[in-house]
């Protein structure tokens, strides 16, 4: 098995089949200089209900801060594993440095490093539903690079307010108001990641990230390059990679706009291969409500043709129950929202 450790090793069936490497464009990328807002509207829901993906291009989001955030990312992680620890995240606080991520029981191959978009944030002390403590997650900076605090927060902030525009444009999609879920992220647990991922001696064996659906609302990634995203194509089953754009965001649909939008619009499965050669970094921006927030199917789209799929779950205790996964293999399927399906 060479140099890998066993724990990386993914079981057989979801080992990445390196020899039928397809290349496909399809992955729409969607224009945002476009003049009319209803092309803009139709085009997000066609990428939606079609792929759960797309690209966006001319998005607003200045090219120079996303230049300084890679700047930024590659010098924090170039630096000693022991430099990085002063940094590492732990069960109380989840921000901050981590290198032994684990997605569906196996150990990613990659290093991360988490911060809130809001410097603080509260979500619910434990997943039991009785229990109404809430506790305080709090960033974790390090002072080397220097201006690496500055450079993430004006990133975030540029990123947000796309994410807002895409919130917008995919609620207008839907035959909702633009501003339907707005007032959801006020005391946001919307969070960023760098995610690095180091040549790796058995491309064949392991993941970057393993399968996986997204919690959030919405993610906006930005990545290098390199390459390495895949996404479960809908319709046939096959993992497509995502080409890289230049100045590109790819966006995907998060689990809770598939609860808001009653299935109409999926969060598709994704992962990330890696290679022997080169280092790879990519930097999701995970748009998530406050902790508050319940999400259930919204009212204007179930009726008695079509009732709503999902029972209401708060996602403070989403997230909560998610948290405690990070650090211990389980035994059992981390909570997805197919647990709240209402069965037929």
């Amino acid at each position: 098995m060479g140099d890998i450790d066993p724990s990386f090793i993914q079981s057989t069936e979801h080992r990445p089949n390196l020899s039928t490497f397809i290349q496909v464009d399809e992955i729409p990328i969607i224009d945002f200089s476009e003049s009319k807002q209803e092309n803009l509207i139709s085009k997000i829901g066609k990428a939606c209900e079609e792929w759960g993906f797309f690209q966006v291009i001319n998005h607003g989001v200045p090219s120079e801060v996303s230049t300084k955030v890679e700047i930024e990312a590659k010098k924090f992680f170039d630096q000693s594993l022991e430099e990085k620890k002063k940094v590492k995240r732990d069960e109380a606080n989840a921000m901050g440095y981590h290198d032994a991520e684990h997605t569906k029981n196996i150990r990613d191959w990659k290093e991360v490093f988490d911060y809130l978009v809001e410097n603080t944030t509260q979500v619910p002390s434990s997943h039991e539903p009785h229990d109404l403590e809430l506790r305080t997650l709090t960033n974790q900076w390090p002072q080397y690079p220097p201006h690496f605090r500055e450079t993430m927060q004006e990133y975030a902030r540029e990123v947000e307010k796309l994410a807002y525009k895409l919130l917008e444009l995919i609620s207008l999609s839907l035959g909702l108001t633009g501003d339907k879920y707005h007032d959801c992220f006020k005391n946001q647990l919307s969070m960023v990641r760098l995610n690095h991922y180091p040549p790796c001696p058995s491309p064949d064996l392991a993941l970057g990230v393993g399968r996986h659906k997204d919690s959030s609302a919405l993610t906006v990634l930005a990545q290098d390059d390199i390459g390495g995203l895949q996404v479960k194509r809908k319709s046939v089953g096959d993992w497509i990679p995502v080409k890289p754009t230049p100045g590109a965001f790819i966006i995907n649909v998060g689990d809770i706009v598939q609860v808001w939008s009653n299935d109409k619009y999926e969060s598709v499965e994704h992962r990330v291969v890696v290679n022997t050669e080169k280092e790879r970094f990519s930097i999701p921006f995970f748009f998530f409500p406050g902790h508050h927030v319940m999400v259930k199917p919204a009212e204007e789209l179930v009726n008695e043709q079509n009732p709503a799929k999902y029972k209401p779950y708060n996602v403070g205790k989403f997230y909560a129950n998610r948290n405690r996964s990070d650090f211990n293999k389980r035994e059992v399927e981390n909570i997805q929202i197919h647990h709240f399906k209402i069965l037929d």
